[in-house]
Formats: C-alpha cells, sequence, structure tokens
C-alpha cells in the first residue's frame, strides 16, 4: 500500500462525524425543556385554584409532567453523550425516546382537561424542537454508520 493512501485512511478514520446543529438543538432543547416544565407547575397550579380542574385529573396530569421531565432528561443525556462520541447506540436510544416525549408533548397540546393558549404555544415549539432533532439525529446516525473504505 502506498504511503499517501495510509495517511488518507488515517484522516479518514479520524474525521470528526459528530452533528454543531444536533448538539446546538439539544442544549437549547434543554433549556427550552427545563423552562417549560417550570411554567407548566405554574399553570397546573393556576388552574388547580381558578378553574374547576378534577383532581384525578390534576393528579394524571402532574404525573404525566414528572414522566416528561425524566424522559426528556435522558433523551437529552443519551442524544448528547452519543453525539459528541461519535455512538450509534446513546444516539438511537435518544431516538427512541423522542417519541415518548412527542407524545407527551401531543397529550399536553391537545388531550389534557384545560389546554391554555401558552400551552398549546410551548407544546408547538416543543414538537418543532423535537422533529428538527429527529430528522439531524437520523442524519447523524447515518454519518456514524458509514463503514470506511
Amino acid at each position: 500500500m502506498a504511503p499517501w493512501s495510509e495517511n488518507e485512511a488515517w484522516r479518514e478514520r479520524g474525521r470528526q462525524r459528530s452533528s454543531t446543529p444536533l448538539q446546538i438543538l439539544l442544549f437549547l432543547n434543554a433549556w427550552y425543556s427545563a423552562t417549560c416544565f417550570l411554567l407548566e407547575v405554574f399553570i397546573f397550579l393556576y388552574k388547580a385554584l381558578v378553574l374547576p380542574y378534577p383532581l384525578t385529573n390534576l393528579l394524571l396530569d402532574l404525573v404525566l409532567l414528572l414522566l416528561y421531565l425524566g424522559t426528556e432528561a435522558t433523551r437529552i443525556f443519551f442524544g448528547s453523550k452519543g453525539n459528541l462520541c461519535q455512538r450509534k447506540v446513546p444516539l438511537s436510544i435518544s431516538l427512541a425516546l423522542t417519541v415518548p416525549v412527542a407524545v407527551l408533548a401531543v397529550y399536553f397540546l391537545l388531550l389534557q382537561t384545560y389546554s391554555l393558549r401558552l400551552e398549546v404555544i410551548l407544546s408547538t415549539i416543543l414538537l418543532l424542537f423535537y422533529s428538527a432533532e429527529l430528522l439531524l439525529g437520523v442524519l447523524a446516525l447515518i454519518s456514524f454508520s458509514r463503514v470506511n473504505p
């Protein structure tokens, strides 16, 4: 094998394949999700005090909000680590966890007992984040899966 071929192969192996736009979206989504969680807690407090909110529905919504917080934190952690370390398994776990958090965002958008306009806006922005992250995550996963020649 010629020396130029070895250098070329070494450069290809050392090439960074992690996605900067995905990492930026994950970072922004982490802050947005934390803000969204705190706003939702205050919104539920408002709903419990002002609206005739059934206690069982309020408890269900609060449990789903806590489930959302745990799942979203896990998803962002695995997505960030998988992207930065260029690992397929953590990134795949993150992409798989995007489905349940998107379903919870749709629940908060459409299916809860009372949906305020602020919640509709927050959930819509979350769904935009998820769709962009899903697209960039799949592209990053494809990039990590490429076999070196």
